[in-house]
Order: C-alpha cells, then sequence, then structure tokens
C-alpha cells in the first residue's frame, strides 16, 4: 500500500508538520514526525477529518494549536502523578551550593526593556532543583521537556547543557558554577525583552570537492560565485542569506570540514542543519564521508542532495545505497534522511530542496529574541591589506550597529564599518544576519562568541585578564588519552572509547574495525567515529579534539604540523604497525573504564564492655579486641545478636587517652563510631574495609561475522 510522510500531508492541509502530528494522534494513527510515513488509507481519513473539523468549529483550522502541547503528551509514556511535596521539594547539595539568582543589567540602554536574570548551575542538577532556581512550576518545564520527547521526573537531574537551555526559556542566562566569579568580575550584563520569534536556520553545506558545493549556492542565491574562484574551487568561508517563500535561510559555505568542526571544537553553535552534496555520477567519496562524520559528531540533522543527476553516468539509487553504509536510510527506502536529487547547473530539484531546509527547521523550532542581548559567533576572519582584521559574522540574537565596542575572546575593537552578504555596507545587522566587521585591532579566532560593552576601558581590561590566561588555559586543558581513561571513568566521565583510525589501506581498515568493535563489555564500548585511508590530517585532529576522541594511525604518521597542532589540543595519537598491538592497547584501556568492584575484606571483631559518655567526645565504647584488629576509619558493623543495628566508619580509636592508628586482638580499646549514639553494653563491633577487585569482563568476540 502507498504510504505518504506527515509533511506531504501538512503540505496539502496548508499546516505545519507538527499540527498534522498532533491531529493523527486524535485518530490513533501513529505518527511521530514530520517524516513518519503512514498508510494512504489512514492520510484520507484525516484530511476528511481536518475538513469536517474546519467546518463545524466556530475557530478556522488554527484552532488546532492550543492542543498541540497536551496531545503531545500521547507520543510517550504518561508522566506519574507528581503530588505537592514533590512540586516543592528540599533543595538538594548541588541547589545548596548554587546562589541565588543575580539581576545583572545589559549596558545599553532600552527603556521598555526588562533585565534578564543570570543563575549559576553545577554540572548536574535535578528539575526541581533548577525550577526552584529559575522560579518556575516544575511541572512546567516536565511538560516542555515531555513535548521534546524526553520524560524525566522532578528528582531526575540534567546535564548543564539541558538545564541552559530549559533556563533560557525562563528568561534565565546560566553560567557554570565555576565560571560565576569571574562573569561577574567581568561585569557582563545580560538584558532579554522576553520576545522569543522564530530564527531562519543556519545551514552548512559539506561535501567532496567538486561535487558542487559553491554551484549549489550560485544556483540559490542567483548569482555566478564559481566562476569568480580560481579552479571553481571555494577559497574561503561565505556566509549569505537567501529569502525563500518569505523566509530567510542562511547559507554557510565551508573550504572544508577542519573549519566546520574547529568552530564546535571551540564551543561554537553555529550550524542547525547539514546539507551533505553527493555528485550522482561519483557517489561517496573519501571526503564525502569525512563530511558524513563530522556533521553526524557535531549532531545536526543532514539532508543529501544529489548532484548531477542530469550528467549520463548518473546513478542516484547507487548513491542512496552508499548512504546506508553510513547509517543514512533515505526515505523513500524506508529511512529517516531526506535526499534530494538535483542539477545545480540545470537548476533542477532545487526549489525541492529548499522546502526540505524549510520543513526540518520548522521542526527544530528555531527561536530568537531580535531586541536582547546581542550575541554572534565568528565564522572567519583574516587580515584584509585595507582594513586590516577583518571577521566574518553571524548574529544570533539581538541587534549590532556600526559604533558598538565588541569583544571576541582575547581581540577588541570598535565596529567601524559592517558589509552584508550582498556586498552592502549597513550600520546596523539583526538577528540572523552574515556581516563582515571591519575594527578589530587584532584578529579574532572563528568559533568564538562576539559581546557587547559600552564602556570600553572595562572592555579593554578583560581582553587583557583573557590575554593573561590563555597560557594556563592551554596548559590544563585536558583530552582522553589511553593512559587516563580510567579516573575519567571512575569519576563517570567516559563510559565509550571515541575512536579517529587512519591506515595505509582499505583492507587494514576493515581489519581494524571487525577486530576492535568485536572487543565488548556490558559497561563500555568503543564508537568509531570517522575511518579514512592515507596520513593522519589537521582534520582528523580537530575531529579528535572536538569529540574528545583518540587517534589510531595503522601504518601512516602525521606531518610535523599536525603534531604540533595535536600537541596544542591536547589529542592523543597512537601509531602502530601490527595489528594486535591496537587491540592490546584498546583492551587495556577499556577494562581500565570497567568501573571497579569492591569486595569486603574483615579486619576484626570488639565486644563492647561499657559504654562512656564523655562531654566534647560524645558516646566511646569500651571495648577488648577477641579477633583480628580494630583500625581507626575503617568501616564500622555493629551487632546485636544477630541484628546488625548500625554501619558506619570508626571515627576515633584510643588506648587509654591516646589516639592510635590500629589496636590488636587481646587489647582494650575505646571506640567512637560516626554518627552513631546508640551503641550498648554486649554490642560486637566489625571492622572491615573494601578492597577493589580487578575487572577483567572485557572479552573479545571471536564468534563474530
Amino acid at each position: 500500500m502507498t504510504k505518504i510522510r506527515v509533511h506531504e500531508i501538512a503540505k496539502q492541509l496548508s499546516l505545519t508538520s507538527k499540527e498534522v502530528v498532533v491531529l493523527l494522534t486524535e485518530l490513533n494513527i501513529d505518527a511521530k514526525s514530520h517524516m513518519s510515513a503512514i498508510d494512504e488509507k489512514d492520510a484520507n481519513t484525516a484530511i476528511e477529518h481536518f475538513k469536517n473539523k474546519s467546518k463545524t468549529d466556530a475557530a478556522p483550522a488554527q484552532t488546532v494549536k492550543p492542543e498541540i502541547k497536551e496531545d503531545l503528551k500521547k507520543e510517550v509514556p504518561p508522566v506519574p502523578e507528581i503530588t505537592e511535596k514533590e512540586i516543592i521539594p528540599q533543595p538538594s547539595a548541588e541547589a545548596e551550593a548554587a546562589p541565588a539568582p543575580v539581576k545583572k543589567p545589559y549596558q545599553k540602554k532600552q527603556a521598555e526593556e526588562k533585565e534578564e536574570e543570570i543563575v549559576e548551575l553545577t554540572d548536574f542538577i535535578t528539575l526541581g532543583d533548577l525550577a526552584r532556581l529559575i522560579k518556575t512550576n516544575p511541572i512546567e518545564i516536565i511538560k516542555d521537556l515531555l513535548n521534546e520527547g524526553i520524560l524525566l521526573t522532578i528528582n531526575q537531574k540534567v546535564d548543564f547543557k539541558k538545564a541552559e537551555e530549559i533556563a533560557l526559556k525562563y528568561k534565565y542566562v546560566a553560567i557554570k558554577k565555576e565560571a560565576a566569579s569571574e562573569a561577574k568580575k567581568e561585569d557582563f550584563k545580560i538584558l532579554t525583552t522576553g520576545k522569543r520569534i522564530n530564527r531562519p536556520p543556519v545551514v552548512t553545506v559539506l561535501g567532496h570537492v567538486d561535487h558542487g558545493k559553491t554551484s549549489l549556492l550560485d544556483a540559490i542565491r542567483k548569482t555566478d560565485v564559481a566562476s569568480g574562484e580560481a579552479g571553481g574551487i571555494t577559497q574561503r568561508i561565505g556566509a549569505s542569506s537567501v529569502v525563500v517563500k518569505g523566509k530567510k535561510i542562511i547559507f554557510i559555505d565551508t573550504p572544508g570540514h577542519e573549519a566546520f568542526t574547529s568552530m564546535r571544537a571551540r564551543g561554537a553553535k553555529v550550524t542547525d542543519i547539514a546539507v551533505l552534496i553527493v555528485a550522482a555520477d561519483d557517489g561517496i567519496m573519501p571526503q564525502t564521508i569525512e563530511a558524513i562524520d563530522h556533521a553526524k559528531a557535531a549532531k545536526v540533522p543532514i539532508i543529501v542532495a544529489i548532484n548531477k543527476i542530469d550528467m549520463p553516468q548518473a546513478n542516484p539509487e547507487r548513491v542512496k545505497q552508499q548512504l546506508t553504509d553510513h547509517e543514512l536510510l533515505s526515505e523513500d527506502w524506508g529511512g529517516d534522511t531526506i535526499c534530494v536529487n538535483i542539477s545545480a547547473k540545470k537548476n533542477i530539484g532545487v526549489d525541492e530542496l529548499l522546502d526540505m531546509i524549510l520543513l526540518v527547521s520548522e521542526m527544530q523550532d528555531i527561536k530568537t529574541d531580535p531586541e536582547g542581548t546581542p550575541v554572534g559567533t565568528i565564522i572567519e576572519s583574516k587580515v584584509d591589506k585595507g582594513f586590516g582584521p577583518v571577521a566574518t559574522v553571524l548574529i544570533q540574537n539581538g541587534t549590532v550597529n556600526t559604533g558598538d565596542f565588541i569583544i571576541a575572546g582575547a581581540a577588541c575593537g570598535k565596529i567601524r564599518v559592517m558589509i552584508n552578504d550582498k556586498g552592502e555596507r549597513i550600520n546596523q545587522a539583526n538577528a540572523s544576519s552574515p556581516v563582515e566587521i571591519i575594527g578589530f585591532t587584532t584578529v579574532p579566532v572563528a568559533g568564538d562568541t562576539i559581546e557587547l560593552y559600552n564602556d570600553e576601558k572595562l572592555g579593554r581590561q578583560i581582553v587583557e585578564k583573557r590575554l593573561s590566561s590563555i597560557k594556563d588555559e592551554k596548559s590544563t586543558k585536558q583530552h582522553t588519552t589511553l593512559n587516563d581513561l580510567f579516573k575519567q571513568i571512575t569519576s563517570g566521565n567516559v563510559q565509550e572509547l571515541d575512536l579517529v583510525i587512519k591506515a595505509d589501506g582499505q583492507g587494514a581498515i576493515e581489519a581494524l574495525k571487525h577486530a576492535l568493535l568485536n572487543i565488548r563489555s556490558n559497561e563500555v564500548g568503543i564508537k568509531i567515529l570517522h575511518t579514512g585511508v592515507g596520513a593522519i590530517t589537521e582534520t582528523d585532529v580537530m575531529l579528535a579534539s572536538a569529540s574528545n576522541a583518540i587517534i589510531i594511525g595503522f601504518n601512516v604518521k602525521p606531518d610535523g604540523d599536525v603534531f604540533k597542532l595535536a600537541e596544542s589540543e591536547s589529542v592523543d595519537i597512537r601509531l602502530y604497525k601490527v595489528i594486535y598491538n591496537v587491540i592490546d592497547d584498546v583492551k587495556a584501556a577499556l577494562t581500565g573504564m570497567l568501573a571497579p568492584e569492591y569486595e569486603e575484606v574483615m579486619l576484626g571483631r570488639a565486644q563492647v564492655k561499657q559504654v562512656f559518655k564523655i562531654s566534647n567526645s560524645g558516646i566511646i565504647a569500651g571495648c577488648q579486641v577477641n579477633e583480628g584488629k580494630i583500625k581507626r576509619n575503617a568501616n564500622a558493623r555493629i551487632l546485636r545478636g544477630k541484628d546488625v543495628v548500625y554501619e558506619g566508619k570508626i571515627s576515633s580509636l584510643k588506648r587509654f587517652k591516646d589516639d592510635v592508628k590500629e589496636v590488636l586482638m587481646g587489647y582494650e580499646c575505646g571506640i567512637s563510631v560516626e554518627k552513631f549514639g546508640g551503641i550498648q553494653s554486649g554490642d560486637i563491633i566489625e571492622a572491615y574495609e573494601m578492597e577493589e577487585k580487578k575487572r577483567s569482563e572485557l572479552i573479545l568476540n571471536e564468534s563474530a561475522n
């Protein structure tokens, strides 16, 4: 039976895909997203239902919208009933540690605007504590997460990244607790108007050289960019905006994946959607694979544009088959990856590609505050002979004006000139606008965020502080190495070993992948982010840096510049010539990543003869050591008959009036047990230690195919 996608029904009904999902849920038709495919019969039923409902409802079809939030609950299990006590829990340690929100007015004077508050958060916080800090009913936060398909209760924790997103929805700017004092010192002021509007999506075009990246942008912009470039290859990052059906899309054209990944390695969140362009006659090539791996690592939606379908050798189906090898299954093959056949040169399929970009953007629900704090990201920077340092900046929030004093990392300056993507000088740049800014005194770094200050003296002082701390930051920067994995797993930071593998041949790569992926454990595992034939490159290093991965080189070597970059980015490169050495090292690393197990080792037993209450010392048990020995700070178990009445630690151990470390069998001593005052004459105190056991559960799955 014919299947129809949700977004196609939405187009017929002039609704958003979200509204159609709600409509289908009302009719008990399974649909989770815009890419869900349903039977033609069910689609017709939904269309008829909507048309009939539109006629009978007092309001037009848009009345579906208020129901969206409630009906989306049906997509995930219902939230358990929450009592009033659960809604207002006792603050946990994280919440107690975090001070109350600090109000900070933004420096720019705008009378109608209200202040946004800064809230300091730890790495992990419960929803209940987060709700208290941002003065919000936790039920509202739970509902918001439910709409994202995330089911959490009030006492469950979220990491800083998710907490930051939640706080922003409620007009709070989250900063990490350890960075809070510095933020106050620098006095960076935050302001929002509370206005949230849809922001144009930012799209990065990735792909193999000569597969048509610039030609595609040429077709979209209706300009002849490619002909002005040497050899038709993009020489630098460009950012441009186009309007499609009244909606703006921002395109970033990259000269290579290293730029795309290096920004992400520095924490920049610029790209909303990645368009992977693949030539229909060439198919998947080495740089295509790199592009796929980098887009996956960045966790952005991927739309595949199969280009050059007008060529005689074009074979789009072969491209789709090759994509399946990289876990990208085309929607017409039953998957979720949007693939569009295009010819950039002949302008075939370009409109459909733009429609798909708008569709994916709609489902992401990208928002911005156009009148709030100006925020932007440096996309690319260079030195121009005539103008000096020039930075391409994507404004993501607020408005930037000529004359503003701005800071980007350790660079600063007053905006002298702004040029938009059409080459026109402008005095003001709004949210989601790509502009070139002239006025920096030094060249800023791609990926840095711009900040605005009215107090130029204060701004320059901040830059001085940052310059002096850069050296220290580099020296303390840490990435995963095979030698420190155990330390990281015990602190809860690593459950997976990420690898980038480069080898001298495809056969070696396949052998390494087969061997490494068969090393398994229930607790830790291996994830291969990228493989490739040839020398280790700077692109590989930046991918490893952004993903906290280790590079495995088999019969290949990086050149000197790559080694220097790896050293500056703290990326671990391991070189091998024997496959068994690779397997042994990785197995050893994963074994070290296993959470340690402990076993109880009995130290000794003592019987309580008499109990004393001593001022300033609390309860002291006068004991006789009957077995083994008793050690200070050992674990203690209090036995009364056959029952265990308490477990804790031995806080003090005395022989007469002297503090001692241990007392052997046959001697008398005084014992205090931490936080326990109910000890009685006749009780038995067992002292024991927990000894770590060596873990060795990792096995090589020899039976795998």
